[in-house]
């Protein structure tokens, strides 16, 4: 039995699936390409009979490009229907929304200002301090 200092040597699961993947995808494209570009005849030559047509060979990268591109198209128009309008409120506020908390602790002299709490920083702050103090200088 190991005890708790003691280490399993060896590779991690993941990275001998990693590898294995990716040898994996490299032979598959190796045999895509042999597959597409190699004339029948070579093919029928040293005994591969059994293939499916070429028409496949372009084909499967479209249909794979299209439903990328549909599912993308999909994905972007479900983030537009599922967010507020600019002009909703529910941009500016919502459930979590803290409102800033002015509190002034009993300090003595010289002791340090603690952290204000998390809050908040309201629009018109925002827009003063973008906006209106650079009209002012």
């Amino acid at each position: 039995m190991l005890s708790l200092n003691q280490e399993v040597h060896g590779p991690k699961t993941s990275e001998v699936y990693g590898f294995v993947g990716s040898i994996s995808i490299v032979v598959a494209t190796v045999i895509f390409l042999i597959w597409g570009y190699v004339p029948d005849k070579f093919l029928e030559s040293i005994g591969i009979y059994y293939y499916p047509s070429k028409y496949w060979a372009m084909a499967m990268p479209m249909y794979s490009m299209v439903t990328l591109l549909v599912a993308l198209v999909f994905y972007i128009g479900l983030n537009f229907m599922s967010t507020s309008k600019p002009t909703s409120l529910n941009t500016l506020f919502d459930d979590y929304s803290r409102e800033d908390v002015n509190f002034l602790p009993l300090m003595k002299n010289g002791e340090d200002r603690p952290i204000d709490p998390i809050s908040d920083i309201d629009i018109t702050r925002i827009n003063d301090l973008m906006f209106d103090s650079h009209l002012a200088k």
